[in-house]
């Protein structure tokens, strides 16, 4: 009821979200991991989710820095590549974690050597990422 006594002539209906939404820290990586594939637009991959593409660009930042853990599929990550000289003997299935004196503070690398080809990684690396790479210099 109108407060000048009369009835109510016309009501609008909001609709979608309304307000401050919680994000559940799952689902932000999902929409993240989704906006970091080849070819996607933040824009587009924000519109899609009813999200504003600063919040998206913010989640983007808080994973690139690690405060937002991505999901293990998310896509290829780059691992430094340092290449030796040829061993005279190496064993295929060599495995170590070694400290490189270039590399400043306590960096420390776990180093795959397979044939002639030597494979660093930083420690922190995923199990399931140094299987890959593994799986790959095997098959080669």
């Amino acid at each position: 009821m109108a407060q000048d006594g009369g009835s109510v002539r016309r009501l609008e209906v909001l609709e979608g979200p309304t307000g401050r939404r919680g994000w559940p820290d799952p689902v932000k990586a999902q929409i993240v991991a989704e906006s970091f594939a080849p070819g996607a637009r933040v824009s587009a991959v924000a519109a899609r989710h009813r999200v504003l593409p600063q919040q998206l660009t913010t989640w983007r930042r808080a994973a690139r820095e690690g405060r937002l853990a991505l999901p293990a599929d998310a896509g290829e990550m780059f691992a430094p590549l340092v290449i030796d000289p040829p061993a005279s003997s190496i064993d295929a299935t060599a495995v170590s974690m070694v400290s490189p004196t270039s590399a400043p503070g306590d960096m420390r690398w776990i180093e795959i050597l397979a044939g002639d080809v030597i494979v660093r990684l930083p420690e922190d690396a995923s199990p399931a990422r140094i299987g890959d790479i593994a799986a790959r210099l095997r098959a080669s």
